[in-house]
């Protein structure tokens, strides 16, 4: 009697676990199904990337990204490709959007900048080419290239000043920099010529001969 007691229980308590087990085994069932396809996706996206169908490459990492974070980097790498690949045909702003994809995931690459900031250059966006020219400056404080670039901007738009601080910079970190040189002296002379003449002493004025007056 009392082993038929335990039984019933067995039998009781094995009933009631199933449908958690088969919900829990449902659901690792379709997490692999998941990653599976992701894993599919990827290796898709990594062969696109491989033979440069950018396109279908991002595309298929985005896919992948969204059912696997862990493919996350993978997809940055694809934005930045294929803005690369758009930069070199010659078409920026799309570029500039593909690297501003690339910097959500990524967001302390400098060379994901600097690729960003040149095509921004090229469609005259001075000031974003500026502030991703500061934020490389952030990350590198002691590269010479960066504050070149900076000053070069600054000497397009005809920001004196600060052309001149950052070529002082660049002179700071490499006291031979030619490039930095040459800006001085081109910063130096526009200096010059926008300083007002100073009109000639008081005593000068009064004794200079007024018209047909002799000296």
């Amino acid at each position: 009697m009392k082993r038929n007691s335990i039984l019933t229980v067995i039998i009781a308590l094995s009933v009631c676990v199933s449908p958690v087990a088969q919900a829990q085994g449902g659901k690792d069932a379709k997490a692999a199904k998941g990653n599976s396809e992701a894993n599919r996706l990827a290796r898709e996206g990594a062969e696109a990337l491989k033979s440069n169908d950018f396109d279908k490459a991002v595309d298929l990492l985005r896919k992948a990204t969204n059912l696997d974070h862990k493919y996350t980097p993978d997809l940055a790498i694809a934005y930045e490709r294929r803005g690369y690949a758009l930069a070199k045909n010659q078409q920026f702003q799309d570029a500039v959007t593909d690297y501003t994809e690339a910097l959500k995931i990524k967001s302390n690459e400098p060379r994901i900048y600097e690729e960003r900031a040149y095509a921004e250059m090229k469609v005259y966006a001075y000031d974003k080419a500026l502030a991703d020219y500061s934020e490389l400056i952030k990350i590198k404080p002691k590269e010479v290239r960066y504050y070149n670039f900076r000053a070069y901007i600054y000497e397009t738009t005809e920001d004196i000043q600060n052309s001149m601080a950052d070529t002082e910079n660049v002179l700071k970190l490499d006291s031979n920099n030619q490039e930095a040189k040459a800006r001085k002296q081109r910063l130096e002379q526009k200096q010059a010529e926008r300083m007002p003449l100073t009109p000639p002493p008081a005593a000068l004025r009064k004794t200079s001969p007024g018209p047909g007056r002799t000296p």
